[in-house]
């Protein structure tokens, strides 16, 4: 296995922990998660001589797994941003103008205008 791709791979592991610590919290070591990950990465050091598979393989699973945690993060933090405090239908048109950057129009002649 050479340097750079030794060190791709402990780089895609390290960052799956880290999503991992992310999502579970401080005892993200006690779960089933991080067992199989540290397991999957131990098992496969030597990939192209024990699972006749190419070293990009496993790498390229490992980041596409990764990148799964790091969107599902980020859709969580987003909805929770943006669907937080009711639909839209509870929330008065102007405030849905200003979560957009836009403000409404005021009417031109004041009361009685209609």
């Amino acid at each position: 296995m050479s340097v750079s791709l030794r060190v791709t791979t402990l780089r895609a592991c390290r960052d799956i922990l880290k999503e991992l610590r992310a999502v579970k919290g401080p005892g993200y070591r006690r779960s089933l998660g991080y067992r199989y990950v540290m397991d999957q990465f131990r098992k496969n050091q030597i990939t192209s001589e024990k699972l006749c598979r190419s070293q990009q393989d496993l790498l390229h699973q490992a980041s596409s797994y990764l990148c799964l945690l790091q969107s599902t993060r980020l859709h969580l933090s987003l909805h929770a941003e943006y669907h937080g405090e009711g639909s839209t239908r509870e929330k008065g048109l102007r405030d849905v103008a200003g979560m957009v950057g836009l403000a409404l129009p005021t009417q031109p002649g004041g009361k009685g205008w209609e």
